[in-house]
């Protein structure tokens, strides 16, 4: 029996891809991030660049369990449907909105907590991950687990088959929430105000700086970061994590407009409140670099509205 002998080469050479039909990896892959294959999965683009199934899998998975995204209530949670949505500036290049950090989710995320405190997410609106993602440049996926955080942080709520509705703020709930971060902060300065010298205080006035700058741009967003950084860079001093997480949270709540309209993101009004609260930071850091406990302490009160 004649035995057979090497297959030739040209037999088992994989063909080369028609470069007339070849498209890129590239063209449809957003900056390495966590989670890419979900969204390479979602792009219909496997790992290597090559069309790949979608969702509607053709026959069983390697897997053999439940989809994590499968039923109805997964459904509801990813909003597939578009609203009049009022579009958010980003970074544009070629006429497109990109993304240009590392981490696209944690991009969006900065992103949709600047538009909710300037208004350009209007309260009582719902707005769909999809539709967000595309003007963001960037597949569904990222956009709605930086949606499912912020309904974490009380934010916006998930509407079944819809997407997420961003939350209508009521004076009394801003109110309370500003109590709770007197009744926290307030005690912890004083404090600090009585143990640690005036040095450690001075270090703190770039921050305090900051703040004046931002309020003077009279954007809500812009001053809301500065005004977190200063706070955090307070308490700081006093070594507790706890009390950083627990306060931050708190504070990015206060900073969300209420629900009678958009906040307008600059503006006379505007910027003269937002320059007096960044006076109250200067006149505060200056008393306690002075070691001024009386003056620190009713500038303290005032700032948090204590007594008020």
């Amino acid at each position: 029996m004649e035995q057979a002998g090497p297959r030739p080469r040209e037999a088992t050479a994989m063909s080369a891809p028609d470069p007339a039909t070849a498209r890129p990896a590239s063209a449809y892959r957003v900056p390495a991030q966590p989670g890419v294959a979900d969204v390479d999965r979602e792009r219909g683009i496997a790992a290597d660049g090559t069309a790949a199934a979608r969702h509607a899998d053709t026959g069983p998975r390697a897997d053999a369990g439940p989809r994590a995204d499968a039923g109805p209530r997964a459904d509801a949670a990813r909003g597939e449907h578009t609203h009049s949505e009022v579009p958010i500036p980003l970074p544009r290049a070629e006429g497109r909105a990109v993304v240009q950090r590392a981490s696209v989710r944690g991009q969006i995320l900065d992103a949709l907590r600047a538009a909710l405190a300037g208004g350009e997410l209007t309260p009582g609106e719902v707005y769909s991950a999809p539709a967000l993602g595309e003007r963001f440049g960037v597949s569904a996926t990222p956009v709605r687990e930086a949606m499912q955080q912020l309904a974490i942080e009380g934010a916006v709520e998930v509407v079944p088959n819809r997407g997420f509705r961003v939350v209508r703020r009521g004076a009394r709930e801003l109110a309370e929430l500003a109590e709770v971060r007197a009744l926290l902060q307030v005690p912890v300065i004083m404090r600090l105000a009585r143990t640690l010298p005036g040095d450690r205080w001075g270090e703190l006035r770039p921050l305090a700086d900051e703040t004046a700058r931002a309020a003077s741009s009279g954007c809500r967003a812009t001053y809301g970061e500065a005004d977190r950084a200063f706070h955090r860079g307070v308490l700081g001093l006093s070594g507790n994590e706890q009390l950083l997480q627990i306060t931050d949270d708190l504070h990015r709540r206060t900073q969300l407009p209420l629900g009678g309209g958009p906040v307008g993101a600059s503006g006379s009004g505007g910027r003269v409140e937002l320059m007096a609260d960044a006076a109250e930071h200067i006149a505060l850091l200056d008393a306690l670099v002075a070691g001024d406990l009386e003056a620190a302490c009713c500038l303290v009160e005032r700032h948090f509205g204590v007594g008020g």
